[in-house]
Order: C-alpha cells, then sequence, then structure tokens
C-alpha cells in the first residue's frame, strides 16, 4: 500500500468531512440556537443539489449554478421557517421531529413531480475536470481540491461570523437567553430566521458541490443526514467547533474504512469472507466511533458551553 494512496485517501476523507461539516453546522447552529429538531436539514441539501444541477444545464456556469442554489434554498429555507419551524418551536421535540419529517416525505414528492424519479445529471466543471500534480508522484482531483479549498474559507467565514461579528453577538444572545435579548431591543424572531436561512443555505452549497461525485436523486437528503447526525453526536449537540471536528472525524473514518477495511482483512481471511465483510465493517466503522466516543465523553468532544 503506497504513501500516494494513503495521502490520497485521507485528501478524500478531508474533503467529505467538511462537505458534511457544511450540512451539520446549519443543523447545529438550528438546534443549539433555537432548540429545534430540524430532520427536513437532509431536504435542504437535496433541493440545493436539484436546483444547482438545474441552473448547470440551463447556464452552463458552475459558479451560478453553486450561488443560485444557496439563494433559492435560502429563500425555502424562510417559508419552511415562518409557515412551520416558528410554529413548531413552541411544541415538544417530538412534535417537531414527527412534523420536520412530514416534510420529507412532501419534498420526495415534489422532486419526483418536477424532475421525476431518475437521477439528474450535474457535471463537473471543464475547467476542473483534470487532475492535478501535489507531489511528484502523487495526482489528484483538481475538482475534489476546489471542495476542500471552498470547505476550508467556508468554515473559517463561519466561525468569524459567530465570534467576531455584530450578528454573531447578537445570535449567541438570542441562544443564551431569548427573554433577555428581546427586552434589549433584539429582534428575536428575525435574527432566528436568518439563522435558519444560513444553515439551508449552507446545506445547498454541500448538495451542489457533492453533486457531481454522488447521484443527485430523490432521497439523497435522508442518506448524508443519519452521518451528519452522527457528526453532531461525537462533536456535541449545539456545537459548531464539535461539528468541525467531529465531521471530520466521520469524514476520515469513512473514507478510510472504504477504501483499505477490505484490503487488510484480505490479509487476514480468504477473499470471499474479505469481501462479504469488509464493506459491512466499513459502513459500521463510524457508528462504533461514536459509540467509542459516548463512552467516554456523553456530551460529546466540544459539547455547547461545557
Amino acid at each position: 500500500m503506497g504513501y500516494t494512496l494513503v495521502l490520497e485517501q485521507l485528501l478524500n476523507g478531508l474533503q467529505f468531512g467538511l462537505m458534511l461539516f457544511l450540512i451539520a453546522a446549519g443543523l447545529t447552529l438550528v438546534f443549539g440556537i433555537m432548540d429545534i429538531l430540524n430532520l427536513a436539514h437532509g431536504s435542504l441539501y437535496m433541493a440545493g443539489a436539484y436546483v444547482a444541477a438545474e441552473v448547470m444545464q440551463r447556464s452552463g456556469s458552475f459558479v451560478a449554478a453553486v450561488c443560485v442554489a444557496a439563494l433559492a434554498t435560502a429563500a425555502i429555507g424562510a417559508v419552511l421557517e415562518l409557515v412551520l419551524v416558528r410554529r413548531l418551536a413552541v411544541r415538544d421535540h417530538l412534535a417537531q421531529v414527527l412534523g420536520t419529517y412530514a416534510v420529507i416525505l412532501i419534498a420526495n414528492d415534489i422532486v419526483k413531480m418536477v424532475w421525476g424519479p431518475a437521477p439528474v445529471m450535474l457535471s463537473t466543471p471543464a475547467a476542473l475536470s483534470g487532475p492535478v500534480r501535489l507531489l511528484p508522484d502523487l495526482m489528484y482531483s483538481s475538482y475534489r481540491l476546489m471542495i476542500i479549498v471552498v470547505g476550508l474559507l467556508v468554515a473559517a467565514g463561519l466561525y468569524l461570523f459567530v465570534t467576531r461579528t455584530r450578528a454573531g453577538v447578537l445570535v449567541r444572545a438570542g441562544a443564551s437567553n431569548r427573554l433577555m435579548a428581546t427586552r434589549m431591543g433584539v429582534r428575536v424572531p428575525l435574527l432566528f430566521l436568518g439563522v435558519f436561512c444560513l444553515g439551508a443555505a449552507l446545506a445547498a452549497i454541500a448538495g451542489a458541490l457533492l453533486g457531481p461525485l454522488t447521484a443527485v436523486q430523490t432521497g439523497m437528503g435522508e442518506e448524508i443526514l443519519i452521518l451528519v447526525l452522527v457528526c453532531i453526536v461525537i462533536g456535541g449537540i449545539g456545537s459548531i467547533r464539535g461539528a468541525f471536528v467531529g465531521a471530520l472525524l466521520v469524514g476520515m473514518v469513512d473514507t478510510a474504512g472504504r477504501a483499505f477495511l477490505p484490503a487488510l482483512l484480505r490479509e487476514i481471511f480468504t477473499p470471499a469472507v474479505a469481501g462479504s465483510v469488509g464493506p459491512t465493517l466499513a459502513a459500521l466503522s463510524v457508528y462504533i466511533l461514536m459509540a467509542a466516543v459516548l463512552v467516554i465523553r456523553p456530551a460529546g468532544l466540544f459539547p455547547a458551553r461545557g
């Protein structure tokens, strides 16, 4: 097993982890600040991918596709917050889970009506279709490298927004004491609407960027939502820093498990056994990681305000 293969899979894990963070950041912001369990967050990710695919097919511009997907999904998020989430905010978590799960079913049916049941093609931009040389004997996908750069920039921007801007201070104030913030003149409902739209836009960016690497299809939001929830649990519910660390860990472990575990098992067991057990253990690796973290730190690695 050459070191170039290891480096390539580490970069793949970093790229996947950063995209998981974009989705997890919005979900953990909504829960940590608004105290709302939004299972429909995966549907916003799916919406971003489908809108990006549609704009890409019509305009041929990938940059325009990502920007329009983020704006359109933020608008969808605003409607969802005003019509449903704001009413669910005063209910218990069970009602929130049931209400947002219903949005998943509705969103999947809308996608089938508009785009049909078959997967939709979202092409890689021509300028990023080839590899780049990172080391003398390491060629890496330029598109995946772009995703890593964009993911790092967005993560840094989100951190600066939450910790260094007045809007971020207001967001944290509304999260810590909504009543006091309201009495100090903060328009908390408008603030929460902005947070929800920001989370929707981040999920849409992830959907648009991952679209060329995965199938843009009905139900894609539920598939990635499970991994995102694992990231949040590992990192600590309501913590942006925890979501970042948890997403990177899940991305690395998931990618490394699928890439290396079957080959390692073939060194110990017969090819038939390794071929059947390897993929299963690779799929379970992130859940084993979550269980191990929760045994040591039940509240996650970086619990909010912990």
